[in-house]
């Protein structure tokens, strides 16, 4: 018996499956593409492998015996549970995983607020975030796209211009309570200044260069809250502890809910920014293709213009 097991086939079991769902061998063979004598000899066969008779030849029909009836609930089971299995691996190999790195403000302040629109447009793509507060000239091997701070040039990528460096004044409403408005650009020097540590490699703005690109020559006070954090920084302005560099782009949407406010329309712009990275290398380019073409309609065609930077940070 059990050789007999051994070499039963899974055409043998479906084909029984049908003519017992049906009690007919001529409709299982219109269902199956056969006919009804072949699913005879097929149904001959597998009682003759089981050594047990399956179906009982009455007039006008076919009954299942009771050794069918039994049979007939475990295949039932079975293909219903191979079809569950096959559906859920074809599910999961189209299912894929676009990995993606940038910083932790980008990722909590303009990329994770979108991101459920990307998952709506390209359901059958995962984005996995790395986010990291180092620099990102080089792209370890698993990253498919990063959105890195920069000037363009990048090793091993090439990079599109996303948005540029754009910076201004901002705090939350409540610190501002009680003065005039709008502020002026003197006014600064009276409110606690939130700092933000660089990287010895970063070239993005302080106070330093911020209040003397608004006409401030004198350092601005050091400050008592320092972080080496940008997204703590701006929580700690949205509690009201400071004033905070705010960056277009990463601190709209806060302003438009009203946890922070700009004080000043005077800002800062710089020839850095943030670029899209895609690896010169070409996995998953077409995933990585529908990420960028994502992030270009996000922006809008104004806001993000064509500046294609090779790795030597050449415009092409």
């Amino acid at each position: 018996m059990a050789n007999a097991h051994a070499e039963l086939s899974l055409d043998l079991l479906r084909v029984f499956e049908a003519a017992a769902r049906h009690l007919s061998f001529t409709a299982a063979a219109a269902e199956l593409g056969t006919t009804q004598p072949a699913v005879s000899q097929q149904i001959q066969r597998l009682e003759r492998q089981l050594a047990t008779r399956l179906f009982d030849r009455v007039y006008r029909g076919i009954e299942l015996t009771d050794s069918g009836r039994l049979l007939f609930a475990h295949v039932q089971d079975g293909l219903r549970a191979i079809s569950l299995g096959l559906e859920a691996v074809g599910a999961r190999q189209q299912h894929e995983v676009l990995q993606v790195a940038t910083d932790f403000a980008v990722a909590s302040y303009w990329l994770m607020p979108r991101l459920h629109r990307f998952h709506e447009a390209h359901p059958e793509i995962d984005v996995s975030l790395v986010t990291s507060e180092r620099t990102l000239n080089m792209l370890s091997s698993e990253i498919d796209v990063a959105i890195a701070f920069g000037d363009g040039r990048f090793k091993h990528g090439e990079a599109l211009l996303l948005f540029r460096e754009e910076v201004f004044p901002v705090c939350s409403p409540r610190l501002l309570e009680g003065r005039a408005s709008p502020l002026t650009v003197g006014a600064l020097r009276e409110l606690p200044l939130l700092h933000l540590k660089p990287e010895a490699r970063t070239r993005w703005f302080d106070w330093t260069s911020l209040l003397r690109e608004l006409g401030i020559a004198e350092p601005p006070a050091s400050g008592s809250l320092r972080f080496d954090n940008y997204t703590l920084l701006i929580q700690a302005a949205i509690a009201g502890q400071g004033v905070a560099i705010g960056w277009r782009y990463l601190v709209d949407d806060l302003i438009e809910q009203g946890l922070l406010a700009r004080l000043l329309e005077a800002g800062a712009t710089s020839d850095f920014g943030y670029y899209v990275v895609q690896p010169e290398r070409k996995r998953r380019a077409r995933l990585v293709q529908c990420f960028v073409q994502w992030l270009q309609r996000e922006l809008g065609d104004d806001d993000l213009q064509p500046r294609v930077r090779n790795r030597q940070g050449i415009a092409v």
